[in-house]
């Protein structure tokens, strides 16, 4: 009688090519867990991105943990977000709007505190690249 539980075919490979790699599969897992981790860091801290240690986390288990993997897919809150960018590629207009904001706030902050000018300028490319970035990927409906 098998007792493992049933993965949908379309989210994992089977168990057994996973068992015979358990080193790998335990490297996967462990990352998945520190990507969330890092993820609910970003929760809370606004300069901290969550969607994409989450997009991570998704990857990693996928390769060492089907059961995470669902679990993160179909969490109420985190979910959407990762399916939205999964099956579409795209990122919420709400995601989109709060990214740049932060970046913006960031920029701000670092321009009234009298950062460095090369400071400044590193921040203006990095997350200017990261706002086109997002900015350019399609309009995604969270469910």
């Amino acid at each position: 009688m098998d007792i493992r539980p049933q993965i949908p075919e379309h989210m994992a490979r089977s168990y057994e090519s996973r068992e015979r790699r358990p080193m790998g599969r335990l490297i996967y897992i462990v990352l998945g867990w520190c990507a969330v981790a890092l993820g609910l860091v970003g929760v809370i801290l606004p300069v901290l991105p969550t969607t994409p240690f989450l997009l991570v986390a998704a990857f990693a288990f996928g390769k060492g943990s089907p059961e995470a993997r669902a679990w993160l897919i179909e969490h109420a809150h985190f979910g959407p977000a990762i399916r939205n960018w999964e099956e579409n590629g795209a990122i919420s207009r709400g995601a989109k709007v709060l990214a740049c904001s932060m970046m913006a706030l960031v920029l701000g902050a670092s321009l009234i505190l009298g950062a460095a000018l090369w400071v400044i300028a590193l921040q203006v490319v990095a997350m200017g690249s990261g706002a086109a970035f997002i900015l350019t990927r399609p309009d995604g409906m969270t469910r």
